[in-house]
Parts: structure tokens; C-alpha cells; sequence
């Protein structure tokens, strides 16, 4: 991750699913997702693409980001990122189902780590 100069703690915005950016609320399943950098981070320029996991059974929502692919050019990377609010806005609407997860915001942070915990 150093070659793309990103640095543990180093974050960005980005909308949580590409299918459904700026939509209020989102649903989000347990499953791969495709998010949306806002705004660089480290070498990967915005628009780029992240790819990850989203587990739904607690009463936050977990993304871990895997792999990110930057738009103009190149190949796919791997990177270790998770997505975090704070103030529990990652937290699930109590009308979610099991297996999915409603979401206020469109948005949250994405953030570099060195391991997932």
C-alpha cells in the first residue's frame, strides 16, 4: 500500500454503493459491494472504484474493502480499508430485514488499515 502512498489512517469519502449513490435512504445486502471514492486517496484518484464485503448481522453494518480499481487506467489493486461514521450512522434501521441493512446515508468514510480486526 505504500507504493500507492497510502498510509494507515488515511481516509476519503465515498458513496457506499455505486448503485444507488446520493439515494436516501440504501439498502444494503450481505454480500460484495462496489463503492465510490468522492474524493482521492493516496494515488487513487475519484472516481475510482472499491470493491469489498458488507456483513449486515450486528446492529452496525461491517465494509471491508479488498481491491480498488482506479477509472483512468490501470489495473486492480489490492488494498485493506474498512467504511466508518461515527456517531453509530453506520448503524441499521430497525425496520432492516435480516440479511440487509437501511442506511440513512449514502456516504461514509473510508479508512486505510494495516489488518482487519
Amino acid at each position: 500500500m505504500n507504493y500507492l502512498r497510502l498510509f494507515v489512517g488515511e481516509s476519503a469519502w465515498v458513496q457506499l454503493d455505486a448503485n444507488q449513490t446520493r439515494a436516501r435512504p440504501i439498502t444494503l445486502y450481505d454480500g460484495p459491494i462496489e463503492s465510490v471514492l468522492d474524493e482521492n486517496l493516496g494515488l487513487l484518484e475519484a472516481p475510482a472504484r472499491l470493491y469489498g464485503q458488507v456483513w449486515t448481522g450486528g446492529p452496525q453494518v461491517v465494509i471491508r474493502y479488498y481491491a480498488a480499481h482506479p477509472l483512468k487506467g490501470g489495473d486492480q489493486v489490492p488494498i485493506c480499508a474498512v467504511a466508518r461514521l461515527g456517531l453509530g450512522q453506520l448503524r441499521k434501521r430497525p425496520e432492516s430485514k435480516p440479511g440487509t441493512a437501511i442506511l440513512d446515508s449514502p456516504r461514509a468514510g473510508v479508512y486505510i488499515v494495516n489488518e482487519f480486526r
